[in-house]
């Protein structure tokens, strides 16, 4: 073997490793974002006060800190970034199915991922509960709720920005499912419930401006396509791990993936 072909060999053998560790974090981020919507699901399940009242509000984020972490979106801020795992190795196991579409959704996470942490409003509203429960008079409290109310207004879940990022989001995911239909790298289970939980929230994303309503139901049934998604999603990326590992241990195979990157 000359010292040219050696490199290429050593080449596929590393892009081999690297695709295996993509797998492999896109496996385990599915499964943290399954642990994460339980724990949110099974949390308002059981929620018996309403902390719609912004003075309330506060005061409960000051008082618990865990508490804080599910009522204030910091685990819905955690599933949204642990989308920087599953999309990256969702693009490596659809990059040869359709590049250019793959490409796109992954880009669309990436911004959209991006502009929720930018309107994220968890450590600005930690901060206020502080200075109301530190608050002297009545007056500095009403100040601090007004605040707090802008803080809210400008948040991910009600700003321009924030709704755009939903609509990137769920797109991305949308245009991801699409592209997995057209592989056999993902079994139907996981695609279907991936275009289906992703359309119905985009679709309720969508209408929440103007039919609140008839978006809350929408965002009830993408419930538990989600569930199956990320379940399955996490299953298949640890089998692709696993086929592709075996593959890459067989010679045969090896020496034709090599052959392969030499044409």
């Amino acid at each position: 073997m000359s010292h040219f072909e050696h490199n290429q060999f050593m080449s596929v053998e590393t892009e081999k490793a690297n695709w295996n560790s993509m797998y492999m974090i896109g496996g385990l981020a599915a499964l943290m974002q399954l642990a994460l919507t339980l724990a949110i699901i099974i949390y308002a399940f059981f929620e018996v006060s309403d902390p719609g009242a912004r003075n309330e509000f506060l005061t409960i984020l000051y008082a618990d800190r865990v508490v804080n972490s599910l009522l204030d979106d910091f685990a819905s801020l955690i599933i949204v970034a642990l989308y920087l795992g599953t999309f990256p190795a969702l693009y490596v196991a659809l990059r040869r199915v359709n590049p250019t579409y793959a490409a796109l959704a992954t880009l669309f996470t990436f911004i959209g991922v991006t502009v929720v942490f930018a309107t994220h409003s968890g450590f600005s509203m930690l901060y206020l509960s502080e200075q109301y429960t530190a608050a002297a008079t009545e007056a500095q409290r009403a100040q601090i709720l007004a605040v707090g109310q802008a803080v809210v207004a400008s948040d991910m879940w009600n700003s321009s920005g924030g709704y755009m990022a939903g609509i990137l989001l769920q797109g991305a995911g949308v245009i991801i499912s699409l592209v997995m239909l057209r592989s056999k790298e993902f079994s139907k289970v996981t695609v279907y419930a991936g275009l289906l939980g992703n359309a119905f929230d985009l679709t309720q994303h969508l209408l929440h401006p103007l039919a609140p309503s008839i978006a809350g139901v929408l965002l009830m049934v993408a419930g538990p396509f989600y569930l199956v998604w990320f379940v399955m999603l996490g299953r298949d990326f640890f089998r692709l791990r696993r086929d592709r590992s075996i593959k890459g241990n067989n010679p045969v195979e090896t020496e034709r993936l090599w052959a392969a990157n030499l044409r």
